[in-house]
């Protein structure tokens, strides 16, 4: 994977954390005493919202970081919007209404009471730490670097600048360069979050379908799975932005794994599907580029060297189960759908098992697990 290591290491120069300089009340050493409000702040988005679970509370807070900061735009500039800038809390009522945030609301109403309880954070840092929060509790995650000091004033953004999974690779592969500059590297290390990813709205028949078989892990199953030829849907068939799924439906109250249009598109894509491809296996290679782009789209819209690093503050994430990839039961090498042709696909076991792989509906392998969801404006 020699590729694979060049670009990793590519990928993360430039990102480096300062000596600690300050001590917390709590004992943390942190490199700037202001990094010290996001402790409890951390504490109480884990006890209030989270419960330290890679649960669907997290799954969205990580969806909104995305959302929020991807409403940027080099072409049109500032009036378009201000990118990782909490506008999605300030105005509530304007951007979760886009179609493309749908459903997005569930986020947003569990933050914005998190606004006055910790007042001397902004917005758009409340954003971006909580996503790096919520991550922390997915087993394998990387630690994300985060930078404080989002100002508050911004607008809201106009419609328009999420991508959206119906939309072509070239349209997709425009919107994030529009919005930072990311090369369609970059875009496919931002895509490893749909490895804790699960959808409410784009088959609103299914709660909570998953975008592969292991979704409360952060691992590379979400990059095997796309590559595999779909058989059927999990719900209802002709919805906008999805395609037939290679793992449609388990048993009992297993929602089955839903696949995005955009996903499998990037996945087969010449311009994408040699990186999409290298990262199936390759969980150091997938966690360190998905942390390195990360880094890059938290602070759309800000002047890196006017922000503060409290990367330290951001809890260490949940160790990882250190399970190779492996092709679920009833699938296998004979079902890939394969378009780079540059690298050797790597060799995997196959689960066992005559039936299809079980998706359990909760992290600790139940289906009951009620999310936390406020009332708010949006």
């Amino acid at each position: 994977m020699a590729f694979a290591a060049l670009i990793a290491v590519t990928a993360l120069v430039g990102i480096t954390r300062a000596a600690p300089t300050a001590v917390c009340p709590d004992g943390t050493r942190v490199n700037n005493a202001v990094c010290c409000a996001f402790i409890p702040l951390a504490q109480d988005l884990q006890s209030t919202v989270f419960m330290n679970d890679c649960g669907e509370d997290a799954h969205e807070a990580i969806r909104l970081t995305f959302h929020d900061a991807v409403a940027i735009s080099r072409s049109q500039g500032p009036k378009a919007g201000g990118g990782a800038d909490g506008s999605m809390l300030l105005f509530p009522t304007v951007e979760p209404n886009f179609s493309a945030n749908n459903g997005i609301d569930d986020s947003v109403n569990n933050l914005i009471p998190f606004m006055a309880k910790h007042p001397t954070i902004s917005a758009g840092d409340l954003v971006q730490f909580a996503g790096a929060v919520a991550l922390s509790n997915c087993p394998g995650a990387p630690r994300l670097e985060f930078l404080a000091g989002r100002p508050n004033h911004t607008i809201a953004a106009i419609d328009g600048l999420i991508p959206e999974p119906q939309d072509s690779v070239t349209k997709i592969l425009e919107r994030f360069e529009d919005a930072g500059g990311f090369t369609p590297f970059e875009v496919v290390s931002l895509l490893a979050s749909h490895t804790v990813a699960r959808a409410d709205k784009v088959d609103e028949t299914i709660d909570a379908a998953p975008f592969d078989s292991t979704p409360f892990t952060f691992d590379t199953q979400v990059f095997l799975e796309v590559l595999l030829k779909g058989v059927d849907f999990p719900g209802t068939d002709n919805n906008t932005g999805e395609v037939a799924s290679p793992l449609p439906k388990g048993s009992g109250n297993d929602t089955g794994e839903m696949r995005l249009q955009s996903d499998f598109a990037l996945a087969r894509d010449e311009r994408t599907a040699c990186f999409w491809q290298g990262f199936v296996n390759q969980q150091e290679f997938m966690s360190s580029s998905f942390k390195a782009a990360m880094s890059k789209l938290a602070i759309l819209g800000h002047n890196r060297a006017s922000l503060i690093d409290c990367s330290d503050v951001v809890p260490i994430p949940k160790p990882a189960v250190n399970k190779p990839a492996s092709f679920p039961a009833t699938t296998g090498p004979k079902d890939l759908e394969l378009t780079c042709k540059l690298e050797r696909f790597p060799t995997l076991t196959v689960d066992h098992g005559a039936t299809q792989t079980l998706i359990p509906h909760c992290s600790n392998g139940g289906q009951d697990c009620p999310a936390i969801q406020f009332d708010g404006p949006a």
